[in-house]
């Protein structure tokens, strides 16, 4: 695995998992957005995949390079995360309810680091 090269994130689990989650959260999202595209009433479900990917990819970013920004950034990451999961759950699609679950975890690592 690369990030085990990384000397702070190799001997910080927390971390390593929180960067996994993050970019799966960012697949997800991607995904989800994608299917909710042209769908009536999944703009808001789109926006706020599309919003999540980003935030997630960069957090991500910022734990690999050891950003000074990266607890703030933890904090809206997890924020953003469960008002995510919360539009995807009101969405009867298979692929909001992966999405959803998705980033729950993601959203409990994010706050992990956020308190870390």
């Amino acid at each position: 695995m690369a990030l085990a090269q990384i000397d702070h994130v190799g001997e910080n689990e927390q971390m390593a998992e929180c960067i996994d989650n993050c970019l799966e959260a960012a697949q997800a999202c991607e995904w989800c957005a994608d299917e909710c595209l042209g769908d009536e009433g999944m703009e808001e479900c789109a926006r706020l995949c599309r919003d999540v990917a980003d935030l997630t990819t960069l957090h991500a970013r910022f734990m690999a390079r050891n950003s000074n920004y990266g607890s703030q950034l933890a904090q809206v990451c997890a924020e953003a995360c469960e008002d995510c999961a919360d539009e995807c759950e009101r969405h009867d699609a298979e692929h909001c309810k992966v999405c959803a679950d998705v980033l729950r975890d993601c959203a409990e690592t994010c706050r992990e680091m956020a308190n870390a």
